[in-house]
């Protein structure tokens, strides 16, 4: 009998498991795997298809405008912005408005400078080469890049030690598209040889809900204005959010309704993957419920809250607090990360008289060095 019960427990715990890994990765706004292939058939082809991103789209369209009109290759482009939120999608569109090919690579594959002189010496005239995550290359590439950005020209450099030679190599003219999630970490050499820098913000409501509906379109699934409106409000303003809980709710209404996707059936679909309204998975609020519950709101620094909640220090930090953050529900103190009244209200609880809302509380311990 104890043999079965423990039996019991372990297959418990993987259910548990399994659950939290698919709701983890419904709201990561990184893809992966397969979902390449679907964001692909969903993606926009042309400017005019674009939702969202206004600013952006206006001037990206002028300067390509202009560079048609000069029969010039355009400017470099740097796309700079929180992952999902389509710098793919631009440069594949700068690439077809131009009538260019565009080629892909990304930094963290250019770890030679002899990488990136294969690659250029393969560019013909007015291609498009698209560098995903440009912040992560080597930094002999990155001095190369500088010279092959200004000059269309990199000196290959041939043998070692004094017999080494310099031949250079001309590059016809071509457009650098670079994407990064941390534009603060490219070197100002490099940020300056752009020609235009775009920053993608995090999208409304009301344009997600634009891009649910013509990903619905797209997929053939059927939905109410409120199913849509549903989806994109715990999207946490990333279209590839939106897409990938488009597509969980889509199965949902296969499989346990008539195909139609209601703002009840939206509801309970989104609740059974553990998305709440406001985009917070489980990790999310196991992050608010051990802060609040556990420390009094804090401040509590993030490797014992990493602790609490049975995850590493680093998924914490880059997963579960930048939106918290951004959401107004969790503060970053010198002394450690505090629960704001916000959080206190998602989770339905009333905070006590003395929570330190962004400043250390009367008995909370100096976990300064916690950080």
């Amino acid at each position: 009998m104890a043999d079965a019960s423990r039996r019991m427990t372990e297959a418990e715990y993987d259910a548990a498991e399994t659950a939290y890994a698919e709701s983890r990765s419904l709201v990561a706004a990184e893809a992966e795997g397969d979902e390449r292939a679907v964001e692909a058939a969903l993606r926009p082809r042309s400017l005019d298809e674009v939702i969202g991103q206004e600013r952006v789209r206006e001037q990206l369209s002028l300067v390509l405008q202009a560079a048609r009109g000069r029969q010039r290759p355009p400017d470099h482009v740097l796309l700079a912005g929180p992952p999902g939120l389509g710098k793919t999608t631009l440069a594949m569109i700068i690439a077809a408005e131009m009538s260019s090919p565009l080629r892909l690579t990304s930094g963290p594959a250019i770890t030679h400078a002899g990488d990136l002189a294969a690659i250029l010496s393969g560019m013909n005239e007015n291609d498009v080469l698209f560098v995903d995550e440009i912040h992560r290359m080597s930094r002999p590439a990155e001095e190369m890049l500088y010279m092959a950005m200004e000059d269309f020209r990199v000196d290959v450099v041939i043998g070692k030690g004094p017999g080494a030679t310099a031949i250079p190599l001309e590059i016809p003219p071509f457009t650098l598209v670079g994407a990064t999630t941390r534009a603060g970490l490219l070197p100002s050499p490099l940020r300056d040889r752009f020609g235009f820098t775009a920053h993608l913000e995090f999208y409304e409501p009301s344009d997600l809900e634009l891009i649910v509906r013509r990903s619905a379109g797209l997929l053939g699934v059927e939905l109410t204005g409120e199913g849509a409106a549903e989806i994109a409000s715990r999207s946490r303003g990333t279209p590839r959010i939106a897409n990938r809980l488009l597509r969980r709710v889509r199965d949902y209404a296969q499989v346990r309704a008539d195909g139609t996707v209601t703002l009840d059936l939206a509801h309970r679909a989104l609740d059974l993957y553990e998305v709440d309204q406001s985009g917070l998975d489980r990790l999310d609020r196991s992050v608010l419920d051990a802060l609040c519950r556990r420390f009094g709101g804090g401040p509590v620094g993030v490797s014992t809250l990493a602790v609490a909640v049975g995850e590493e220090r680093e998924t914490v930090e880059e997963v579960a607090e930048p939106f918290l953050v951004r959401t107004g529900l969790l503060a970053r103190t010198p002394r450690g990360r505090v629960a704001t009244p916000a959080a206190w209200g998602h989770l339905g609880l009333t905070p006590p008289a003395d929570a330190a809302f962004g400043s250390p509380g009367p008995g909370q311990p100096d976990l300064f060095g916690d950080e």
